[in-house]
C-alpha cells in the first residue's frame, strides 16, 4: 500500500532502510498503535495483523520536526498567513508540531484573554500540532503568571522595535521585572536581542541596495543587546534563550555566560545558514529579515557553532507578509529594503533548504534530525512525546527523499502568499509522505492537528 494511502489510527509498521533513530541510522520497523509508537525492531521483524508493512525502502525515515518560532498571524492579519495555511506548509515540509508567536496576531498573546481568542481562531484548522507562546511587552508583568498557568511555552520579548504597534518592545526596566517574574514562576524568556541605541546610530540608506539595509543593521546591535540581557540574566537567575541569532560575533558571550551558570540558549535559522549577503539582488525584498542575513565568512563561522553543539536548535521564523507589504518590483513595488516588511517565509522549505547545505559540508540526516526536531523539542519541553522516533513518542513520522531534488516555485507552495527568497533555487530533499500521530496527513482532507501546552495536554 502506497504511504499516500495508508491510515494508522490503530495498529500499523512501518519500516525504512534508513531510519533516523535517537541512536543513529539505521534499518528499522516502526510499530504504530494508537497514535504512538509502541516498539522499534530490526528491518522486517514486526508485523501489524493483517495489515501490510508500510516499506519505504531506501527512503528515510525522520521523526517529524518542531518548529518553535513560527509566525502564524491570525486572527488579525490572515491576509499575511493563516491557521490553514501555515499547518499545510508545515506538514509538506515535514514539520508536525508548531510553537506561535505572540504577535503579529491581534490582539497578542499578552494577556490570558489574548491567548483565548487564538486558540479559539485556530481549532479545527491545524493540519499538525500547535502550541502557543506569550508576549511579554511593558506592563503586562501580572498577566505572566496567569500565561503561565495556562500553558504557553514562556514569553517572548523584543529589545528593539517588534515592527507591530500593539507588540511593543522592552526598555531595561521593562526587562528586569519580566525576567525577575519568569525565574520566580519558572518560565523560559526568549528574546529578540538587537539593541535600539546601536540601531539607531546606525547609517539609514533607504533604497534598493541589500549592502545599505545590512549597514543599518550592524552585528554590534546583536552583540551590545545579547550582553546586555545576560547581565539581567545573571541578576534576576531567568532561564533565557536567544532568538533567530545571525551574527557569530555573539558566540563568545554566550561561551562566557555558559561557563559562568548562566541558563542561555540559542537558535538560527536556514536562512542565516543557506543564504548569504554577497547573493541578495537589488530589490529582492524576499530576503529582508531582522536582524539581517549576513556574509559568507559569517555563515561559515554559525555553521561551525552547529557541528561544535553551540545551538540548540535551527528554527525557521516563518514571518510572512503579502506581497505589497515586501514592496516587491515583480508586484508593482519600489524594492526599497528600508520600507518593505522584514521577514523570511520558508516554513515548508527549512528542511530541505538545511539539508542541501548540511551534505554539501559533510553532515547526516542525524544531525539534521538533532537541529531540527530534538532539539527544538527539548527547549520546550517536548522530549517525552516529540522530536524522535522513540518507544512512547507520537508517531510523527517523515518519509524524506535524500536525493530527491525539486526547483523551488513560490507559487506552488502552501503559504498564503508567494513570496520566499528561495524561488528559482534547486533544493536537494524531498518530503513524501507525513503522519502525525500514525495518520497521514493529507491536505486534500480534513485537518486534525492538535492543540498542545506546557503541561503536555492535548485537545
Amino acid at each position: 500500500m502506497p504511504p499516500s494511502e495508508a491510515s494508522f489510527s490503530e495498529a500499523a509498521v512501518i519500516r525504512s532502510r534508513r531510519a533516523v533513530l535517537p541512536d543513529g541510522e539505521r534499518p528499522a520497523d516502526v510499530l504504530i498503535r494508537n497514535g504512538t509508537i509502541e516498539r522499534i525492531a530490526e528491518y522486517g521483524a514486526l508485523t501489524a495483523g493483517d495489515r501490510p508493512a508500510t516499506d519505504l525502502g531506501d527512503t528515510a525515515l525522520l521523526p517529524g520536526l518542531v518548529d518553535t518560532h513560527v509566525h502564524v498571524n491570525e486572527p488579525g492579519r490572515t491576509e499575511w498567513e493563516g491557521f490553514a495555511t501555515a499547518t499545510r506548509a508545515a506538514a509538506a515540509g515535514g514539520v508536525t508540531t508548531i510553537i506561535d508567536m505572540p504577535l503579529n496576531s491581534i490582539p497578542p498573546t499578552t494577556t490570558v484573554d489574548g491567548l483565548e481568542v487564538k486558540r479559539k481562531t485556530a481549532e479545527g484548522q491545524a493540519w499538525v500540532d500547535l502550541g502557543f507562546w506569550g508576549g511579554a511587552v511593558p506592563g503586562n508583568v501580572p498577566d505572566l503568571e496567569p500565561l503561565h498557568r495556562a500553558g504557553v511555552f514562556g514569553f517572548k520579548s523584543f529589545l528593539a522595535p517588534s515592527g507591530v504597534d500593539e507588540f511593543p518592545h522592552v526598555e531595561q526596566a521593562d526587562l528586569e521585572a519580566a525576567l525577575a517574574e519568569q525565574a520566580r514562576i519558572g518560565a523560559l524568556a526568549i528574546i529578540h536581542a538587537e539593541d535600539p541605541a546601536v540601531l539607531a546610530a546606525a547609517p539609514q540608506q533607504p533604497g534598493v541596495h541589500y549592502r545599505d539595509f545590512l549597514a543599518s543593521r550592524p552585528a554590534g546591535a546583536e552583540t551590545a543587546a545579547v550582553a546586555r540581557l545576560l547581565d539581567t540574566a545573571r541578576r534576576t537567575g531567568a532561564r533565557v534563550h536567544i532568538l533567530h541569532v545571525s551574527s557569530a560575533a555573539v558566540l563568545p558571550l554566550l561561551r562566557q555566560a555558559r561557563a559562568d551558570g548562566v541558563r542561555v540558549t540559542a537558535e538560527t535559522c536556514p536562512h542565516y545558514l543557506t543564504l548569504a549577503a554577497e547573493e541578495v539582488p537589488d530589490g529582492d525584498t524576499a530576503f529582508k529579515c531582522c536582524p539581517p542575513i549576513r556574509d559568507e565568512a559569517n555563515r561559515d563561522e554559525l555553521w561551525a557553532a552547529l557541528a561544535a553543539g553551540e545551538f540548540i536548535a535551527i528554527v525557521s521564523d516563518h514571518s510572512p507578509s503579502t506581497p505589497d507589504l515586501k514592496l516587491l518590483p515583480a508586484y508593482g513595488g519600489s524594492g526599497d529594503f528600508a520600507a518593505a516588511w522584514g521577514g523570511i517565509a520558508s516554513l515548508q522549505l527549512g528542511l530541505p533548504a538545511i539539508w542541501t547545505e548540511a551534505r554539501r559540508r559533510g553532515h547526516t540526516l542525524s544531525d539534521v534530525v538533532r537541529w531540527m526536531a530534538s532539539g527544538p523539542a527539548s527547549l520546550v519541553g517536548l522530549t517525552g512525546t516529540k522530536g524522535a522516533i522513540a518507544v512512547g513518542h507520537d508517531a510523527d513520522l517523515v518519509a524524506f527523499d535524500p536525493d530527491g531534488a525539486f526547483a523551488v516555485r513560490a507559487a506552488e507552495l502552501h503559504h498564503r502568499n508567494p513570496v520566499t527568497p528561495y524561488a528559482g533555487r534547486t533544493l536537494t530533499g524531498a518530503v513524501r509522505t507525513t503522519w502525525l500521530r500514525g495518520r497521514v496527513v493529507d491536505t486534500a482532507a480534513e485537518p486534525f492537528g492538535r492543540r498542545i501546552t506546557r503541561h503536555q495536554e492535548s485537545q
